[in-house]
């Protein structure tokens, strides 16, 4: 194994999770007030609302589908009797629908920042590099999965998704991903590189949950009577 295979896949992702949590830590204990969405919902809402959606549920319906090919061990489903072609099936069926709906979504909001002057001024540069890497880590899961669409195409369950799961085990497999085809290895090594940058755009307000909503009290709200 060559020295950049290595680094490629024993150090590279530490490094990009290091940044990730270590990140994220330090974004919140110095810039609290930054840590929003920064809504441009004022500026324009019709495409914002489409594209919004688009992007949203389709992420969701993709992090479904990886959690159940990469952190399910194959095991599982052999023990429930699912076989390779029929699981291979059911991912091309629910996954490249998901990620098409997800890479329309961010194209429509990249559109709509370049579209619209008022919002293109309110853009930042880590606007713009967050929305960069979302569209290529998409893109190029979209090409893994298309390029994988034949019923006896590769199978990660046996490669990637040993590997991955060995990085929080700390029982790296480097060695696995030696023969994985390069646009599986493209798409991964682009998803780590938006965790890198993850933590210093607007993307932290993923890990923002309005908790205290539940139980605040209600707000009320009186009309003025104009006196006469």
């Amino acid at each position: 194994m060559s020295g950049l295979q290595l680094f490629l896949w024993a150090i590279f992702p530490y490094i990009s999770l290091t940044i990730f949590i270590g990140g994220h830590i330090y974004r919140y204990q110095k810039d609290q007030f930054g840590w929003t969405t920064k809504s441009s919902e004022f500026l324009e809402k019709k495409r914002l609302r489409i594209g919004s959606l688009l992007f949203h549920w389709g992420i969701i319906f993709v992090f479904g589908g990886h959690v159940a090919g990469i952190l399910i061990p194959i095991q599982v489903y052999e023990m429930m009797g699912i076989p390779e072609h029929i699981y291979h099936q059911i991912a091309i069926v629910l996954g490249l629908p998901a990620g098409i709906i997800a890479f329309i979504g961010i194209f429509l909001l990249s559109y709509r920042r370049l579209s619209v002057k008022r919002i293109q001024m309110t853009t930042s540069k880590s606007d713009w590099v967050a929305a960069f890497f979302i569209f290529m880590a998409i893109a190029t899961g979209l090409t893994a999965t298309s390029f994988n669409i034949d019923a006896h195409g590769f199978d990660y369950r046996t490669t990637i998704a040993p590997w991955f799961r060995g990085l929080f085990t700390f029982h790296v497999q480097p060695e696995l991903m030696l023969d994985v085809p390069i646009w599986f290895k493209i798409h991964i090594l682009t998803t780590f590189s938006l965790y890198i940058v993850w933590p210093f755009t607007r993307l932290v307000h993923a890990f923002s949950f309005p908790f205290r909503y539940l139980n605040r009290n209600y707000v009320i709200y009186k009309r003025r009577i104009q006196e006469q």
